[in-house]
Parts: structure tokens; sequence; C-alpha cells
């Protein structure tokens, strides 16, 4: 928890933030100084010095994770390399269409994917959208161009082109709920605003900021607009993998298995406004899916 402390220096006031931090049975304080007087917008700085505890926590980790990441590629031949690109495919096909409701299994997801055998007995819109899902995510890791509205929506309008056709590629024009989340999306008068501070937030961060904590917030932004009548978490999931391959880092899937977590963090970030929760949430998993190069120091 954060506190605010107050010092008495040579008979001066100052205040401060103090966080303890626990980590193998040692305990930590860090700080962050407010000024003489407490300032009125105590909880945003509280937020501030959070986000800034979490950088330093997570982000030479990711750095390592990226350093070892593009040494294994280099040392790779190109065979393995497109092994490895295709069952990442897979998995992340199966994953991420599971999690809107697909009824594939993973053994019926491969078997499309990499010998296209449709699964028996299944809807043809698992299928094809699954297949659509797979095109589009070889397609954004060889584009070279950035993000921007028409990018989106022209991907949006490949994922669903085939099986949804009256809505695919177009902003929604009414509103929508998130089957059983209690965020509401924005109505659709608000969503072209909410588009335009989008990118223009993109674009001036795209830089400057850590490429998995853009990301993550990239993923979370995109999400909670909810621009689109349907596709809404899968191309904002395929933005996530955009972003993390433009800057040379290892792609993630999320898992379906994990969904109830990702979804939790997500709502949690949605109805509050505040990004933490889905942003710690997702660090946690990047790391952990990525530990083996971290271990590479290690034995190193």
């Amino acid at each position: 928890m954060v506190r605010v402390a107050k010092r008495l220096v040579k008979g001066n006031t100052y205040y401060y933030l103090e966080h303890t931090i626990r980590s193998r049975g040692k305990r930590t304080t860090k700080s962050k100084y407010l000024g003489s007087r407490l300032p009125k917008n105590v909880d945003t700085l509280t937020r501030e010095f959070l986000s800034e505890l979490d950088k330093a926590k997570w982000f030479d980790d990711f750095e390592r994770i990226r350093r070892n990441y593009d040494a294994e590629l280099r040392s790779m031949p190109e065979s393995a390399r497109e092994k490895a690109a295709s069952q990442f495919s897979v998995r992340f096909t199966y994953n991420t269409q599971r999690i809107e409701g697909s009824t594939l299994t993973l053994r019926e997801t491969a078997e499309l994917l990499e010998h296209q055998t449709s699964p028996s007995g299944k809807p043809m819109e698992d299928a094809k959208e699954a297949e659509a899902h797979s095109r589009l995510l070889r397609e954004i890791l060889e584009f070279k161009k950035e993000l921007s509205q028409v990018v989106v929506q022209e991907w949006n309008w490949k994922l669903l082109r085939e099986t949804k056709p009256d809505v695919a590629g177009i902003i929604r024009r009414h509103g929508v709920e998130i089957s059983g989340s209690s965020f509401v999306p924005p109505p659709p008068v608000e969503l072209q605003p909410q588009l335009d501070d989008f990118f223009r937030w993109y674009r001036r961060t795209r830089s400057r900021t850590n490429p998995v904590e853009l990301a993550g917030l990239v993923h979370l932004k995109f999400v909670t607009i909810h621009p689109f009548a349907d596709g809404n978490g899968r191309i904002s999931r395929l933005m996530m993998n955009f972003v993390l391959h433009r800057h040379g880092f290892p792609l993630t899937d999320i898992e379906y298995r994990r969904r109830a977590a990702y979804c939790r963090s997500l709502e949690r970030s949605q109805l509050t406004g505040d990004g933490r929760p889905f942003m710690n949430w997702f660090y946690r998993r990047y790391r952990h899916e990525n530990s083996r190069f971290l271990e590479a120091d290690a034995k190193g």
C-alpha cells in the first residue's frame, strides 16, 4: 500500500509518498517527494508513482528477453524459424479464436492450418475465421507501415469478410455489450473521437515507450474503445503482437485456459480507468511466457 508520509526537517514539513516492497524476505521502502505542501492531486501522483515502480520492476527483464531472443533467432536456421512461426500461429489462432467462442480444439486448428483438413461436425464459420486469422497474422508480421485507423479497419475486414461481411471493417453504428462483463463500451457517437485520440496517442508515444508496455497499452486501449461490431479482441491481440514484432520482441499468446484472469484484469482496468490491473497481469504473463530467455543469462 502507498501511504503519505510527513517528515519534519529543521522545523519544516515535507510530504512524501512511500511504498514498501517485499521481495525474497526483504523489505525495501521506495519514496517520492511531493513538496512542502500536500498536493491536491495525490491520487493521480500515487498512480504515477506506482507506474514508475512497476516499470523499474519489469523493464530490465524485458530488455534481457529481447536481447536473448534476438541472439536465438540469429542462431536458428531459416527452416527452424519457419517451423517455430508456424507452431506459434497455430497456438495463437486457437487461443484467440477460442476466447471469442470458437469450438475448434487445438488439434483441429493444427490440422486445419497445417494440412487444410476441415474438422467435421464443427461450424464452418469457426474454420473460416481461423484460416482468416492465420493469414492475417502472417501478413501483419510482414507489414512495413505503421498502425492507423485505415489499416486496422482493413485488418478487421480481412478477418471477417467471409463470415460477417455486413459488419467487416465497419466502425459500428450501434451499441454493444461484452458477454460476462460489467463494462459497457462507448456509444457510437463517441467512437470516432476516441479512435482519433488513440491514434494520436500511438503516434506520440510509440518511439518513447517501452515496447512491451506499448503493446499492452495498445491492446487495452483499443479493446476498450471496442469500435467494431465483432473482432475487437482478436484485432487488439494482433495489434499487440504487431508492436512486439516491430520492436524485435518475442510474440505473446494469451491462453484460453487463462481467460478468466485475463478478462478480470481487463474489466478492472476498464471500469476504473486505471490501466495498472491489466498491465501488471500482462507484464507477469509476458515475463513468465519468455522466462527461458532470462534463464539464458543465468546459464551464460
